[in-house]
């Protein structure tokens, strides 16, 4: 069967569906890297009803896949098969309310921190530094600058892979370091977060911190997915990388960033492989020099 004819056989099975069903769509723009390849088929729901109605009737026996805003993520080259769902403007509003925060998942860290300074409402500053959405934060637990998501979430809601709309309490998402237990077929729609009523001027100046040390210390301005390995217990994931002689490493038109070796950039022309083989690279030549595993904290979806 086509592409075409699997978009086909979904829109006619689900007559009421208000979003984009379509088909064979490069996934590599919506990428940090700016790389990889195209989704068999790209769904883009309008809400959260319109996204539980689309899931309540898939085929069970199609893959699926989510993907955020792609910061922290590797696209194969060979495309992603099955469906693939990017939330996009129906799940991006933020509001406040005394010292809670509800956001949908497709917003950026940064607005969800930035509503909250606007408010009066301290405690979520860190966000202001992680160039994510806030799906992605809850799926990896993202944190930074000393806070992170099991901090300051009260609930998440999603919806599961039989259309059922959920709600998890922060201790039903079971957080770990950069992961969530929480079951992988949800697909998380929107979060509660509290912070603590606060001088809205010292949240700014804690933001401004925030945002020098991501400056002066992370190569912000290159195409790059982020930290690219978690820390391994009781050690910096960037050091044991120096420490392994791979700073400013090439693969092809990939490199780990001589400012910040945790971090893989995309010099211009690189191709998946090119990072992903860089990254295993990297994860060899530390394990041969220290002993030590480096996990990966990106995202790798697709076929190669």
């Amino acid at each position: 069967m086509s592409f075409p004819d699997i978009v086909a056989d979904l829109k006619a099975a689900m007559p009421d569906l208000r979003g984009r069903v379509l088909a064979n769509q490069p996934l590599g723009p919506f990428t940090w890297f700016r790389v990889g390849g195209p989704a068999q088929v790209l769904f883009t729901p309008e809400s959260e009803s319109d996204l539980a109605y689309f899931l309540a009737h898939l085929p069970a026996d199609l893959p699926l896949t989510v993907i955020g805003v792609g910061s922290n993520l590797i696209v194969r080259d060979g495309g992603v098969p099955g469906v693939t769902i990017r939330l996009g403007r129906g799940f991006n509003e933020i509001a406040t309310d005394g010292d809670t925060v509800t956001a949908g998942t497709a917003a950026l860290d940064k607005r969800v921190a930035e509503a909250a300074a606007a408010a009066g409402i301290g405690g979520l500053e860190f966000y202001f530094g992680i160039p994510g959405s806030i799906g992605g934060a809850l799926r990896m637990n993202a944190g930074a600058n000393g806070g992170e998501t099991k901090d300051v979430l009260v609930e998440a809601v999603g919806v599961t892979r039989a259309g059922a709309v959920v709600r998890l309490s922060n201790a039903e998402m079971n957080f770990a370091y950069r992961k969530s237990g929480a079951d992988p077929s949800i697909i998380f729609t929107s979060a509660v977060f509290r912070g603590r009523l606060t001088d809205a001027d010292a949240i700014r100046a804690r933001m401004a911190e925030v945002q020098n040390h991501r400056e002066t210390a992370q190569p912000i301005r290159e195409k790059t997915g982020g930290s690219t390995f978690k820390n391994p217990p009781g050690q910096s994931a960037w050091k044991v990388i120096d420490a392994a002689g791979c700073r400013g490493l090439i693969v092809g038109d990939a490199q780990v960033s001589e400012m910040h070796c945790n971090f893989l950039i995309n010099r211009g022309n690189a191709t998946a492989q090119d990072i992903e083989t860089l990254g295993e690279t990297v994860r060899a030549r530390v394990k041969a020099h220290s002993g030590t595993e480096l996990d990966w904290e990106i995202k790798r979806i697709g076929n190669p």
